[in-house]
C-alpha cells in the first residue's frame, strides 16, 4: 500500500538507480608484487580532515583542510551507526576510505547485502549476488560514451526488468516473513491529516481500518493481485482527503514563497492579474492532466513573471561559487553576463543561449578544478572517537 512520500535522497536501494561497473582507479591504487612476480592492484584508503559543509542522509559534504572539496559516503554504515556519529554543520573530522569515479560506484554488493535479512541462505545470497552483477554489466551499456538506438535501449531496460523481477523473487519471501506492519493508527497518522485539521468521518474511518487488515492479510500471503485491488479501495475512500490535504497553494502563496527566493521589481496590477488566471489555468490542466496545454501555459506564465526578475548583478551571480577566477577571465565572464541578460531581455533566445554557452565555457575549467572527488567512507573519526562500519 503506498504512503506519503517523504524527501530524502533515496539511495538505498540499488535497484532503482543507474549502477556502474566497478573499474580499477588509478587514483589511490597502488601495485603490488606477489610471490611470483606478477603483480596486483589494490585500493589504497585516503585520510582526509576538513570541515563538515552538508549533511545528507547517506553522506556528507566536507571541506578539506587541503582545499578540496569531497562527498563522503556513508553507504557502508547502518542508519543507527550514522545516527550515533551526531554529525553537525562547520564541525572538524577525519574520514578514512577508498576514492570511487561515480556516484554508482558507492553500490556494491556488499551495500546492497546489508538491506537483505539474516536469515538468507548462502545459496540466495550467491543468486543475489550473479544477478547483482549482471544488472551493473548491463548498466554499464548506458554510459555517455556508448551511443544507442532506442531499439537496444528497450531491449536493455526489458533486460533490466528480467533482472529485477528474478531479485524480487528471491527476496519477497524473506521480506514478508520479516515484515512487521504499522498498526491501522500509526499508519494514517503518517499522511498529517491532523496538521492540516482535516478529520475524517467515523463510517469511513472504520471501513478504511477494516480493509486496511484485510490487505496486511493479503500480503502477507502473497497474494500481490488481491493486495493490489484491495489498495483501490483504500485509495478510493481516501481521495476525498488527501484532495483535501495536497489542495493547490493559492496564487498569493505562490508569490509570496517565490518572492522569498528572488527579487521583484514592482509588478503592475494589470499584470499581477494575467498572472493570477494563468496560475488557475495552470492548475486546471494539471488535474486534468494535460500536458500539452500544461507546457504552453507554464512557459507563458514564466515568461511573463521572469520579466520583472530584478536581474543580478555579475558581481552577485558570482558570488554563489566558491572558487575565484583570474582577473582576465572575469573581466571576459562580466562582458559575456552583461550581454546575456541584454539580449534575454530583448527576446533574443537563440543568441543568448549562445552567449551563455560561451560564458560556461570559460567557466568549466575552474568547476573541474573543483569539484568533489568521492570518498567510500569505512572509518569517521569525531572528537577521537572512531566510528566503524558494521560487518
Amino acid at each position: 500500500m503506498k504512503k506519503p512520500i517523504k524527501k530524502t535522497w533515496m539511495i538505498a536501494s540499488a535497484l532503482t538507480i543507474g549502477m556502474a561497473v566497478l573499474t580499477p582507479l588509478q587514483a589511490g591504487a597502488a601495485s603490488v608484487e606477489t610471490k611470483d612476480n606478477s603483480s596486483i592492484t589494490v585500493q589504497l584508503e585516503q585520510k582526509i580532515t576538513g570541515t563538515i559543509k552538508d549533511i545528507y542522509d547517506d553522506g556528507m559534504n566536507l571541506k578539506g583542510k587541503d582545499g578540496k572539496n569531497y562527498f563522503i559516503s556513508f553507504h557502508k554504515f547502518s542508519d543507527e551507526q550514522i545516527e550515533k556519529m551526531k554529525l553537525v554543520e562547520g564541525q572538524e573530522i577525519s574520514v578514512e576510505g577508498n576514492t570511487v569515479e561515480s556516484y554508482s560506484d558507492f553500490f556494491t554488493f556488499e551495500v546492497f547485502k546489508k538491506y537483505f535479512p539474516k536469515e538468507m541462505t548462502k545459496q540466495d545470497l550467491t543468486r543475489l549476488e550473479k544477478l547483482f552483477n549482471e544488472m551493473k554489466q548491463l548498466q554499464k551499456g548506458f554510459s555517455k560514451e556508448i551511443k544507442l538506438t532506442d531499439e537496444e535501449i528497450e531491449k536493455k531496460h526489458e533486460e533490466l526488468e528480467k533482472i529485477y523481477e528474478e531479485i524480487h523473487k528471491i527476496t519477497k519471501p524473506y521480506t514478508l516473513a520479516n515484515w512487521q506492519p504499522q498498526s491501522f493508527e500509526e499508519y494514517m497518522k503518517d499522511y498529517g491529516f491532523n496538521g492540516k485539521n482535516i478529520i475524517i468521518k467515523e463510517n469511513d474511518n472504520a471501513q478504511l481500518k477494516a480493509i486496511y487488515e484485510e490487505w496486511i492479510k493479503l500480503k502477507k500471503s502473497g497474494d500481490e493481485e488481491k493486495a493490489n485491488k484491495k489498495y483501490e479501495e483504500f485509495d478510493k475512500i481516501l481521495e476525498p482527503y488527501l484532495d483535501a490535504l495536497n489542495a493547490p497553494e493559492t496564487f498569493e502563496e505562490f508569490m509570496d514563497s517565490y518572492k522569498k527566493v528572488t527579487e521583484f521589481l514592482d509588478i503592475p496590477a494589470e499584470t499581477l492579474a494575467k498572472l493570477k488566471t494563468l496560475h488557475g489555468d495552470l492548475q486546471k490542466a494539471l488535474k486534468a492532466e494535460n500536458d500539452e496545454l500544461y507546457d504552453k501555459l507554464h512557459e507563458e506564465f514564466y515568461g511573463l513573471l521572469n520579466q520583472f526578475e530584478k536581474p543580478q548583478t555579475f558581481e552577485e551571480y558570482m558570488a554563489d561559487f566558491e572558487f575565484k577566477v583570474s582577473e582576465a577571465d572575469s573581466k571576459k565572464l562580466k562582458q559575456l553576463y552583461e550581454e546575456y541578460q541584454a539580449l534575454d531581455k530583448k527576446g533574443e533566445q537563440e543568441k543568448s543561449e549562445e552567449t551563455w554557452e560561451a560564458f560556461y565555457n570559460i567557466l568549466e575549467p575552474y568547476f573541474e578544478a573543483n569539484k568533489e572527488i568521492l570518498i567510500s567512507a569505512s572509518k569517521v573519526t569525531i572528537n577521537s572517537q572512531d566510528h566503524l562500519p558494521q560487518h
